[in-house]
């Protein structure tokens, strides 16, 4: 945001994505990775994970005119999981 607040006089925009648990080839390494993706299947709103190209579309839209008015932002893409609180069932354990 501090970014945002100084180039923004120059007509530069700053924001960023955020993004869900997303499942590659890389991410299938981490152990337990499969009960992340299973997690946020559960509990995020729209009830399924994301993908690259959720992610990509949220880019694509950042990018063009059609955010013109936008800059200073975290662009959540995690199928409304950032929103949720944890489950009891996590903090039992």
């Amino acid at each position: 945001r501090e970014l945002a607040c100084h180039l923004g006089p120059d007509g530069h925009r700053v924001n960023a994505i955020s993004s869900g648990p997303i499942a590659t080839l890389a991410a299938g390494g981490i152990p337990g990775f499969d009960k992340i993706l299973e997690h946020v299947e559960a509990n995020a709103p729209l009830r399924r994970n994301v993908s690259q190209t959720d992610v990509a579309g949220a880019a694509i839209w950042l990018a063009s005119p059609l955010s013109n008015g936008v800059t200073g932002q975290c662009i959540y893409v995690d199928a409304g999981y950032s929103i949720t609180m944890v489950p009891q069932s996590i903090m039992d354990n």
